[in-house]
C-alpha cells in the first residue's frame, strides 16, 4: 500500500500536524511512526506544561505570531476535548535596578505584540504573592498551564478516528526518495508515501541525513533539571514565577512553575547533556557522545557561552547554587523543599559555526519535509505550526 502521507514522529508537532492534514483532506490515507512505546514521551513529556503567551519574542516575528495564535489554539482545542487547563497567568520579577531596565523593554515588546500585559509595582506584587520579593514584575494574565500529554493522547485518538494509523515501537532506519514516493524502512517492515513529514526533535538531524539530506547544524541536548517542591509549599505561589529574561544568554532561567496536577517545580537551568535521551543524572551515551564533540559547532558555542554554561554546570552539581537563584525571587523556599524530579532534554540545533539556531529551520525536497528546529514554545504553537507545515507542502 501507498499512503498519501506518512508522519515520523510522536511529539505534539507531529501528531498535530497528521491530525490538521486529516482534518483538511478528509479521504487521505496517513500513518504516523513513532519509535517509542508511547506517544509524547521525550521533549513533549517532559517540558514545563505552559501555554505561552508570546511576551518574549520580537514584534511581528513569525515566533510571536505562532505563539499568539497557539495559545488560543491549545485552549480551543482542550475546551472541546475536555482536557484540563488552568489559565493561571505568569508574573515576570524584576529583582535589580538592571532588570527593571529591562522589564520595561519587554513590556513595550509584549505591547507590540498585542499581549494584554499590565506592570505590577513591589507592594502589588506582594499582595498578589506573599511569598515572592521583587522591586515589580509584569504580569501576564493570559499564560495558562496544561498536561500538553494528555493533549497528544487526545491527537491521537482523533487521527484514528479519522482514518490515520499510528505504529508505535516503529524505530525508523533508511528514508529513500523517488521519482514516485519516499521509502520508509523500519525494523522488520516498510513503508511507502506520496509525502514524507519529519518530526523528529532529539533525532531530527540524523533523521535528515538518513534521507541523504546534506545539513550544517547538529542537535545538542541541552538537559533541563528540575525539583519539584514539596507538598507542604504546593501553594507557595499563585501565578507562574519567572525571572526577568537577559538577553545576553540563551534560555530563560530558573523559574517557579504550577503543574496542573497541582504541584509546583522550578527549573530549568541548562547544562550540556551527554545523552539526547538519557534522563537519569550523568546519563551517557557513547554515540551521541561522540556525535557532539565531533562537531566543530559544539566547541564554538561552548566558548561563546562559556561563562554562563560554567554556572550552569556548577548549579547542577551544587544544590545550594541552584537554590540561591530561586531565593533572588522566593527568599522562603529552602534546600528540604526541593525534590528530586525527572529532568527534560530539548533539541538545540547549532550551526557548524556555532550559533544557537532560535527561529524554525525545514530541510525540504519534492516529497519530504523535515522539521530540525521548531523552537520553543512549539508545544503551545503546535497546531499553527502544522498549518504552517501544510502549507509548505501543498506548496511543493
Amino acid at each position: 500500500m501507498i499512503f498519501d502521507y506518512c508522519v515520523i514522529g510522536g511529539g505534539i508537532v507531529g501528531l498535530a500536524t497528521a491530525m490538521r492534514l486529516l482534518e483538511t483532506r478528509p479521504g487521505s490515507s496517513l500513518v504516523v511512526l513513532e519509535k517509542e512505546n508511547r506517544l509524547a514521551k521525550h521533549q513533549t513529556g517532559h517540558n514545563s506544561g505552559v501555554i505561552h503567551a508570546g511576551i518574549y519574542y520580537p514584534p511581528g516575528s513569525l515566533k510571536a505570531e505562532l505563539c499568539r495564535k497557539g495559545s488560543v489554539a491549545t485552549k480551543t482545542f482542550c475546551a472541546e476535548n475536555g482536557i484540563r487547563f488552568d489559565v493561571c497567568g505568569k508574573l515576570l520579577v524584576a529583582t535589580s535596578a538592571a532588570e527593571v531596565l529591562r522589564m520595561e523593554a519587554l513590556y513595550e515588546r509584549s505591547r507590540q505584540n498585542g499581549i494584554e500585559v499590565a506592570r505590577v509595582g513591589a507592594e502589588e506584587l506582594k499582595e498578589r504573592e506573599p511569598n515572592v520579593r521583587g522591586q515589580g514584575a509584569l504580569l501576564v494574565p493570559s499564560t495558562g498551564i496544561v498536561d500538553y500529554s494528555e493533549i497528544c493522547r487526545a491527537m491521537g485518538c482523533r487521527i484514528e478516528a479519522l482514518g490515520g494509523e499510528i505504529h508505535l515501537s516503529t524505530r525508523v532506519s533508511g528514508i529513500r526518495e523517488t521519482a514516485a514516493a519516499v521509502d520508509i524502512d523500519c525494523e522488520g517492515k516498510s513503508w511507502r508515501a506520496k509525502k514524507l513529514i519529519v518530526c523528529g526533535g532529539l533525532q531530527s538531524d540524523r533523521l535528515a541525513m538518513s534521507a541523504g539530506l546534506s545539513i550544517d547544524h547538529r542537535i545538542i541536548p541541552f538537559r533541563g533539571e528540575y525539583y519539584r517542591l514539596s507538598p507542604e509549599k504546593s501553594a507557595i505561589v499563585r501565578h507562574l514565577i519567572y525571572p526577568i529574561p537577559d538577553p545576553a544568554l540563551p534560555f530563560l532561567g530558573i523559574h517557579l512553575t504550577r503543574m496542573i496536577d497541582g504541584g509546583v517545580t522550578v527549573g530549568p537551568n541548562a547544562v550540556i547533556g551527554f545523552a539526547r535521551e538519557g534522563y537519569p543524572r550523568l546519563s551517557v551515551d557513547l554515540s551521541d557522545t561522540v556525535d557532539i564533540v565531533r562537531f566543530p559547532g559544539f566547541w564554538k558555542t561552548a566558548f561563546s557561552h562559556r561563562k554562563s554554561a560554567l554556572q550552569e554546570f556548577r548549579n547542577s552539581f551544587w544544590k545550594a547554587g541552584y537554590l540561591k537563584e530561586c531565593q533572588k525571587y522566593c527568599p522562603s523556599l529552602d534546600l528540604g523543599d526541593l525534590l528530586p524530579y525527572e529532568a527534560g532534554i530539548r533539541a538545540q540545533a547549532v550551526h557548524k559555526d556555532g550559533t544557537l539556531i532560535h527561529d524554525f529551520l525545514f530541510a525540504e525536497t519534492d516529497r519530504m519535509l523535515h522539521v530540525c528546529n521548531a523552537p520553543s514554545p512549539a508545544a503551545t504553537s503546535a497546531l499553527p505550526i502544522a498549518e504552517m507545515i501544510i502549507s509548505r507542502m501543498a506548496a511543493r
